[in-house]
């Protein structure tokens, strides 16, 4: 009995930590509200917002925001919640980081925190092309967000699968559908179209001050 109560303890006292990984070019409400319900339904300490580095060849081009501009566009994104916090973990010289090398590098310098690595329901249905997915399956938990364009019952199908592929937990966000993309407001901006209410106002005036997105569209 003393044994099966320390046990208890001890995963009591585990940190449990959220990861919003992507380009966020630029973050927008969709993100920060995945966030937000990710934090809420699974009892996270915190959320960790981790913008990837572009790789040194595709640095700096035209349409796009610069590494620099993204990461202070999430840093101005998430500053009045307390419980989001940036990381620049995939940021560095190479400009590009494999998922399982971040997730592992995390879990080994951090043994008494469990990672849930939030993604959307489209990349779920990619998750088996990407690199070494079973690593990722060891060291974290999968969290999917849902997507108006994919039916409920075949995202389920699919977590079924992947979860008993990779030996892994897969967890279903419980969340509205908010079927908005970066690349939608990147072309709206482009075209000189409103993005009011869709991106935080200190990111839309950062994008008006600095004159991002107004270049060649790819």
């Amino acid at each position: 009995m003393e044994e099966k109560l320390s046990i208890n303890h001890m995963e009591q006292n585990r940190n449990r930590i959220g990861i919003m990984g992507g380009t966020f070019d630029p973050i927008h409400i969709g993100h920060l509200i995945l966030g937000e319900k990710a934090y809420e339904q699974l009892s996270l300490n915190k959320v960790l917002f981790m913008p990837s580095g572009n790789p040194p060849h595709k640095k700096n081009r035209p349409g796009r925001a610069s590494d620099d501009q993204r990461v202070e566009m999430v840093r101005r994104a998430i500053s009045n919640n307390p419980h989001f916090e940036l990381s620049l973990a995939e940021m560095n010289e190479e400009g590009y980081t494999y998922t399982y090398r971040t997730l592992e590098q995390l879990t080994n310098e951090n043994p008494d925190t469990d990672y849930y690595f939030i993604i959307g329901a489209d990349s779920l249905f990619d998750f088996e092309s990407w690199k070494n997915p079973q690593r990722i399956c060891r060291a974290s938990s999968i969290v999917v967000a849902t997507r108006d364009h994919v039916p409920m019952k075949d995202l389920d199908v699919k977590i079924n699968l992947l979860a008993d592929k990779f030996q892994g937990e897969f967890i279903r966000l419980d969340t509205l559908n908010m079927d908005v993309s970066s690349r939608t407001i990147r072309n709206w901006i482009h075209h000189g179209k409103s993005v009011r209410y869709y991106v935080p106002n200190d990111v839309r005036y950062y994008i008006e001050e600095q004159n991002i997105y107004k270049g060649a569209m790819e």
